[in-house]
């Protein structure tokens, strides 16, 4: 007759738990796979599946019960691993994001916007565009497949355990979260420039003919060279988008990697 003590049903639990949420956080915070359109059944479908593949790979768990408060710790200890993680891949598309919203505001495009649903908020069309592109040039890469791969490593770089984890990894999401606002510029740059330089000319033009109507010259003018510019720009920033989410990937180690204790020195 089999019989299961309780011992043993806690470590089958414990085995089974505490991956999922990990994995359920990336998934969940993950740019493609964490997108709001997507069904919250099959996000929790997928996180159980990789983590009925992941689960037996990764040996013995603590032998802590998980309906104690120190399993309840190690639970939420690996809810905010997986937030991390994925968060540190989601900077890639913002930074993206941004951009569209600094090229919209400059080409006057401000005021056109669409409901995102992915951040619940009226975005620019150019920004909601870019980030279109980002998640096709994403799934072009297979990046979902880099993303699983990298939630399957990190486990092995930072397994699950009561350890405490390092103050670096989260000081090197910090400054990774600059990088939005640097990548941002950088690809708007070209743009901006180039509308920079526009107004310029026509700041120019009505200053020598003081009875040209501004408002129904700049505009045209103004969108006509952003959309040029552009559409001209646009071959240029797709490896710069391939970098982008390439160093993504490798941030996500990079973080599991710093957010390891240190081993005790005897």
């Amino acid at each position: 007759m089999l019989t299961v003590t309780s011992l043993q049903l806690n470590a089958w639990l414990a085995a089974f738990v505490w991956p999922f949420f990990r994995i359920l956080a990336i998934i969940a915070t993950e740019p493609l796979l964490g997108n709001r359109s997507i069904p919250l059944r099959l996000k929790i479908g997928l996180a159980a599946l990789i983590t009925g593949i992941v689960a037996p790979t990764l040996g013995a768990m603590p032998p802590v019960n998980p309906g104690s408060a120190a399993g309840i710790l190690i639970l939420v200890q690996q809810v905010v691993i997986g937030v991390a993680i994925g968060f540190s891949m989601r900077i890639m598309y913002t930074a993206m994001e941004m951009a569209g919203h600094l090229i919209g505001l400059q080409m006057g495009l401000g005021f056109a916007t669409f409901f995102d649903p992915q951040n619940s908020a009226q975005v620019p069309v150019v920004s909601q565009f870019l980030g279109l592109l980002t998640v096709l040039v994403f799934l072009s890469l297979n990046g979902h497949l880099m993303v699983v791969m990298a939630l399957v490593n990190s486990f092995h770089i930072l397994p699950v355990g009561m350890q405490l984890l390092s103050s670096n990894g989260w000081f090197q999401l910090v400054q990774w979260g600059g990088e939005v606002f640097r990548i941002g510029v950088l690809l708007s740059l070209p743009v901006m420039a180039a509308l920079l330089i526009t107004n310029m000319s026509i700041g120019i033009m009505t200053r020598a003919a003081p009875q040209l109507n501004i408002f129904a010259v700049g505009f045209p003018i103004t969108l006509g060279i952003g959309f040029a510019v552009f559409f001209l720009s646009l071959p240029f920033m797709l490896p710069h988008l391939e970098r982008m989410l390439n160093t993504g990937i490798q941030m996500m180690m990079q973080i599991a990697h710093l957010a390891r204790a240190p081993a005790p020195v005897p």
